[in-house]
């Protein structure tokens, strides 16, 4: 019997992040902590995992799971057994919401996307493919391993397999104009269901393209205006097609926007299993972020020995949830709750400098939620620190 009491279930929600940190090849622009392997004892791994999550259920006693994540990594690189007894597992030990949503992140390769049906039946209902690019030449760049026409067999096999899937693209590519990316994007449109990730190239120092740049080796990137005018297109080109942002990079038609990642952008609870995952918790009623030892094999062999990965777990005080809100509630279409950053921290906002920048037209209030407009989203970086007292 735990000795940790039941939990009401916090504003945000609860979900589920399980990290598979494997790939065939690591992308030059990733910092994710992903590592290519040729070989992974999947036994092994699927022991760990399932024994990790019933560690964690031991503290996280009634709670409600309404997301699950499987990220990577490649998650679609794991047999479609072990997802079925990590979701097994987790329905053992955890209520699950009536309308669980359950994604799972796939590489568009011709052998991955056959394996969706099985996904399917394991309880995956949800599939986030990773595109990046309709061109083959951007795609090698990339270092992707798929070609365009694998891209677009995976998106035909996912709409037919399964009522919600996403794919992602990545824009503002090397040498990459913005009459090019406009009909990309077009072309994105036509086979999109009802969810679409576009996300703008970040050059993040420790990855390959991080080295090249600071070499002077990665030529043709677009400059900050090119960029800008390739989000306003992508936020005009969305908008009409019926899928608007409900985040800086991420669009929707209404009812189909990722339930998990509105979790982590509306403060919810989610665990994190896996090497290197992040957690954001509440346990014994304080909130805590959580990370697992980023190292695979170190990761395995920890849970061998003690039930659980967890490397870091650190009080978050209510004036760093508040902080951590505004962040990330600011980047999303609803904003964030005045009275729930009221109550974290009533010192947190400059009021004047608030009340300036809306009459700006970057900032807007209305039925008690602050929220970013869409000209505050290009400059929203500036926007968090002038607003902060």
């Amino acid at each position: 019997m735990s000795s940790h009491p039941p939990l009401i279930d916090k504003p945000g929600g609860f979900g589920i992040y399980i990290h598979w940190p494997f790939c065939a090849a690591k992308c030059p622009y990733c910092d994710f902590n992903s590592h290519a392997a040729r070989h992974v004892d999947e036994e092994e791994w699927r022991k760990a995992y399932l024994r990790a999550l019933e560690t964690a259920a031991s503290e996280m006693v009634g709670r409600t799971v309404e997301t699950v994540f499987f990220g990577g990594g490649t998650p679609s690189l794991m047999a479609p057994a072990t997802v079925s007894a990590i979701l097994e597992k987790i329905a053992r030990h955890w209520k699950l919401a009536s309308d669980i949503e359950v994604t799972l992140e796939a590489n568009p390769s011709s052998v991955e996307a056959k394996r969706f049906a099985a996904y399917r039946s394991a309880g995956v209902n949800r599939i986030s493919i990773g595109v990046q690019a309709l061109n083959d030449t951007d795609l090698r760049r990339l270092g992707r391993l798929h070609d365009v026409a694998e891209a677009r067999a995976a998106i035909d096999i996912a709409a037919a397999t399964f009522e919600r899937y996403s794919f992602d693209l990545i824009y503002a590519r090397q040498h990459q104009t913005l009459t090019a990316w406009g009909a990309e994007l077009r072309e994105a449109l036509t086979l999109a269901g009802g969810h679409l990730s576009l996300y703008q190239l970040t050059i993040e120092p420790g990855t390959a393209f991080g080295r090249r740049a600071r070499a002077g080796r990665l030529e043709g990137l677009p400059g900050e205006d090119a960029a800008a005018r390739m989000y306003l297109l992508t936020r005009e080109l969305c908008d009409a097609a019926g899928l608007p942002a409900y985040e800086i990079s991420n669009h929707a038609a209404r009812g189909q926007e990722s339930r998990h990642n509105m979790l982590y952008w509306q403060l919810g609870d989610y665990l994190g299993i896996g090497p290197g995952a992040h957690g954001r918790l509440h346990v014994d009623d304080r909130r805590f972020a959580t990370e697992e030892i980023r190292q695979p094999e170190k990761w395995l062999s920890r849970v061998r020995q003690a039930g659980s990965g967890e490397a870091i777990r650190q009080p978050i005080e209510p004036k760093d949830s508040a902080l951590e809100y505004l962040l990330m509630g600011l980047r999303t279409r609803q904003g964030v709750s005045l009275a729930r950053l009221e109550t974290l921290d009533p010192g947190l906002l400059d009021r004047k400098r608030l009340s300036e920048l809306t009459g700006q037209g970057l900032l807007e209030i209305g039925s008690g939620r602050l929220r970013a407009t869409r000209q505050g989203w290009l400059v929203l970086d500036r926007l968090l620190v002038e607003i902060l007292a």
